[in-house]
């Protein structure tokens, strides 16, 4: 499947990852962060926002960017952790895993440097393999322990999902498993031992995007809402009406590796056309496949 690396005027290069039936995905180095998922009518999944800035160090609001060594302010580190701000490299021995039939696919790394060295004194390798299919994009990061002491850390793929207006309550309804979340003001929630799947199910845009999660045990769902839209630099005023980040997360208990050891994490984002009656749509059967 055809994978092009592009250097665009803003000095980021990027990947653009291309399947069969049309769908595209393109990720920056910068970050190793998808930052645009389209399907096969050319029609935009993931959320970016209009203020958006592509100039590092600032990290960049909107795709799918990757917490790493810590998520949020859980720690002494800055917001998130140091991965989606820096510089990842196509990995030339990407780990062994096993090959899919009509996907496209790219194999990043980043490893710690002497200046991340100094605020995180642990040595690791950090992979990550990102493959498009039909109505699918998949991401596998894997973490090694290169040092010689164990160390533990919180891991998070932050899902910026583009959305019909979440301001307009009587239209919208999403879903978590079985317990409706809607949406009237800012949201900012952890949710501990969550199910392997989870929809989110958009009535206006008759769609319902299905997140499968392994080795991230917890969820979180955030939502700024208007007057923390306008107090964050880097997103428009109106823009949080169109975004809903729903994140595969592990944080509650953080990773333990020894050293030689290796953790992994998936992900797949899947997109299907719901059709509803009366507004109202059975999550339970989104997860069993009953549309």
């Amino acid at each position: 499947m055809a994978m092009n690396l592009v250097h665009d005027s803003d000095g980021l290069p990027r990947i653009i990852l291309v399947e069969p039936r049309g769908s595209t995905v393109e990720v920056l180095l910068y970050g190793g962060q998808v930052i645009s998922w389209k399907n096969e009518r050319r029609e935009e999944l993931l959320f970016m926002s209009s203020k958006a800035v592509r100039k590092p160090p600032k990290a960049i609001r909107g795709g799918l960017p990757i917490c790493f060594p810590q998520f949020g302010n859980f720690g002494s580190l800055e917001q998130h952790g140091f991965a989606r701000n820096r510089l990842w490299e196509l990995d030339p021995n990407p780990s062994p895993l096993s090959p899919i039939n009509n996907q496209s696919s790219v194999d990043l790394i980043l490893k710690s440097t002497e200046e991340d060295l100094k605020t995180w004194p642990r040595n690791f390798e950090l992979r990550l393999r990102i493959s498009l299919s039909a109505c699918k994009l998949t991401l596998i990061p894997r973490v090694r322990n290169m040092d010689n002491k164990a160390f533990s850390f919180t891991f998070a793929m932050r899902n910026y999902l583009s959305v019909s207006d979440i301001s307009l309550m009587e239209r919208e309804r999403f879903t978590e498993q079985a317990d409706a979340i809607t949406f009237d003001g800012e949201v900012d929630r952890v949710y501990l031992s969550t199910p392997t799947k989870i929809a989110i199910i958009d009535h206006e845009k008759k769609r319902t995007f299905v997140l499968r999660k392994e080795g991230f045990p917890d969820a979180v769902v955030w939502n700024p809402w208007d007057k923390k839209a306008k107090a964050l630099p880097d997103l428009g005023d109106e823009d949080y009406k169109t975004m809903l980040c729903v994140d595969s997360a592990a944080i509650e208990s953080p990773i333990v590796l020894k050293p030689c050891e290796e953790w992994k994490g998936r992900q797949e984002l899947s997109t299907v056309s719901s059709s509803y009656f009366s507004g109202q749509l059975d999550p339970r059967k989104v997860l069993r496949g009953g549309y």
